[in-house]
């Protein structure tokens, strides 16, 4: 239980994540050309599964997507679809990212956490990232977007201590109207 006053996770309804209004601005494979056949994906964060569906297909049955979030709903929901759609290759956990201990070490290929941190509650954001650091493969790339703003839990001076902690591909710079985006990879000690 959290302590009081502490923050907890923000879930938002369902039908948010997952409308006709976002999928005229946002495709769901929007994030599939980062990953390749045979691949292993992580979508943290997973909602009713946006992204991880297309991820799933994009992998292939070879491949492998654990999608996760701390709604247990949500994780309903993307295994409903999964079923429906006959892909097996989804794995879906309600766990919150600050503990991913049924994912091995440097064992996946590309994390998504878009909108991640900026929905989880803020005692658990440096464990989150450290188990994204601890799951992805030395070669692996991380994709983070945070939203700006009142709604969010990450402000700049957190942001950019976040990606200080990672060898940063792409990023972008603070506009007015665009969350913050970063595409990342371990930095090799």
């Amino acid at each position: 239980m959290a302590a009081s006053g502490a923050k907890r996770d923000k879930h938002f309804p369902l039908f948010a994540h997952d409308n006709l209004l976002r999928r005229l601005f946002s495709s769901p494979r929007k994030y599939c050309p980062y990953v390749k056949q045979d691949q292993i994906v992580a979508d943290l964060g997973c909602g009713p599964g946006y992204y991880a569906l297309a991820l799933a297909e994009s992998v292939g049955a070879k491949g492998r997507v654990y999608a996760v979030d701390s709604d247990e709903k949500a994780i309903r929901t993307v295994e409903r679809k999964a079923a429906k759609r006959g892909y097996h290759n989804i794995e879906a956990h309600a766990s919150s990212a600050a503990n991913l201990s049924f994912i091995e070490d440097e064992s996946v290929d590309f994390v998504l956490a878009d909108g991640l941190l900026c929905s989880m509650a803020p005692q658990d954001h440096q464990s989150a990232v450290n188990e994204i650091k601890r799951i992805l493969k030395p070669n692996g790339k991380a994709f983070l977007m945070a939203a700006k703003g009142s709604m969010s839990y990450v402000d700049k001076a957190e942001w950019e201590e976040i990606l200080e902690g990672f060898k940063v591909e792409r990023r972008n710079y603070e506009s007015f109207l665009e969350d913050r985006w970063a595409l990342v990879s371990k930095k090799h000690q």
